[in-house]
């Protein structure tokens, strides 16, 4: 990545990151009702779903996971793997004896529940700091993520309120583009 890449992301993380401050608590909340309404039909046809654990400035998507789970579909949560420095995905099926706080303090499954591979993933619910309308996702800015998804093989559904979606966000041709954008407004297939 070219240094004025890495810093034009670094400045937009920080101009997002104060944005999202700015929302109030119940606006995410009611954006986040809003949000997991219009997936909701969305995971009706995918058997295996990778979820996300949201952090507190993220669109709370943790009903749809506690909805999914008593159906027969498989439902998973990312868990960090210090030894390769990436995420793999752990089934959850119960959220109070599978899930411990991970390394970066986010919901994760014990590594006692089963692994499912990247590639088994029906739909996979893909958080950011930040989307564009063409797929474009920006994470934190480690890089974890990112491995996760390369592998993945299922629908990528980028979930983020409003307030994140900017017009461009600078991309490398390594970067995985989401299938879909979903927010509290819209649903949005991105243009191949």
């Amino acid at each position: 990545m070219t240094v004025d890449l890495n810093g034009q992301k670094g400045a937009l993380r920080k101009q997002l990151r104060e944005a999202l401050q700015k929302l109030s608590p119940a606006v995410r909340a009611a954006e986040s009702i809003e949000l997991c309404d219009r997936l909701e039909p969305q995971l009706q046809s995918a058997r295996t779903i990778l979820f996300f654990a949201p952090l507190p400035e993220e669109p709370d998507v943790w009903p749809l996971l506690e909805k999914m789970l008593p159906t027969k579909k498989i439902c998973a949560l990312p868990a960090f793997n210090s030894t390769a420095r990436t995420y793999l995905a752990r089934q959850v099926r119960n959220l109070t004896s599978d899930l411990s706080a991970g390394k970066f303090g986010i919901r994760e499954p014990s590594a006692t529940c089963g692994e499912i591979r990247p590639d088994q993933f029906d739909l996979v619910l893909v958080p950011a700091v930040a989307f564009d309308w063409h797929g474009h996702r920006l994470g934190r800015g480690g890089g974890f993520y990112d491995r996760l998804l390369a592998k993945a093989h299922g629908i990528k559904c980028g979930v983020a309120f409003d307030a994140q979606m900017v017009k461009a966000i600078p991309a490398e041709t390594h970067d995985v583009r989401m299938d879909f954008i979903a927010t509290p407004s819209r649903l949005v297939k991105v243009a191949g």
